[in-house]
């Protein structure tokens, strides 16, 4: 009687262990939906081009060309999103790239952050933007034997970029502060008159 109980046991036991076990998932393939997405438009590379597609029912009728790309590209923290300047809805694509050289003295990791707006309406862009942060990391001598010590250096070209919740647009370095507004008419961002 024993060992039928105790055989019931593991056997519940075995039974239970194998329900509790979770079952594989699939993987959802990002790089076939595009990198980012937003109403109607799909940043995606496709045909040798990192473009913003303009889809209509579901499928592809126009592109806009951002960039030439290869087939090793691939944007980090790409957004696509919408807002309204002066009564115009626009476009805000911005993505970054990141870059590096490595020897045995010096390291440096390169980000570039990219911002480009578009008015979907005429296919235009209306603003771009570039901001590069070099992260530098190097071994210096202090004479010429063995003494030595790591420094590392940030160095920042560029602006930096800002949306404002109105549609403005700041751009900011370090001696530098510009203040854009859209004119509609022009289709340009234009500096803010004071």
């Amino acid at each position: 009687m024993k060992k039928i109980v105790l055989f019931v046991f593991v056997a519940l036991l075995s039974v239970n262990g194998f329900a509790q076990k979770k079952k594989a998932t699939a993987k959802k393939a990002v790089a076939a939906s595009g990198f980012a997405k937003v109403d109607n438009l799909v940043a995606e590379v496709k045909s040798g081009n990192f473009q913003v597609t303009i889809n209509e029912n579901g499928k592809p009728k126009d592109a806009l060309i951002v960039k030439a790309a290869d087939a090793s590209f691939a944007p980090s923290d790409c957004k696509l999103s919408s807002f309204t300047a002066s009564g115009v809805k626009l476009y805000l694509l911005t993505w970054s790239e990141k870059s590096g050289s490595k020897t045995d003295l010096k390291t440096e990791d390169i980000t570039t952050v990219y911002t480009v707006i578009y008015e979907i309406t005429s296919k235009k862009q209306v603003f771009s933007n570039t901001q590069m942060t070099n992260h530098i990391t190097e071994k210096v001598f202090l004479n010429h034997t063995a003494a030595s010590e790591t420094q590392e250096k940030i160095r920042r070209e560029g602006f930096e970029f800002t949306l404002n919740p109105d549609g403005s647009i700041v751009q900011k370095n370090k001696t530098q502060q510009n203040n854009l507004v859209y004119d509609k008419d022009k289709m340009v961002f234009v500096a803010k008159k004071k």
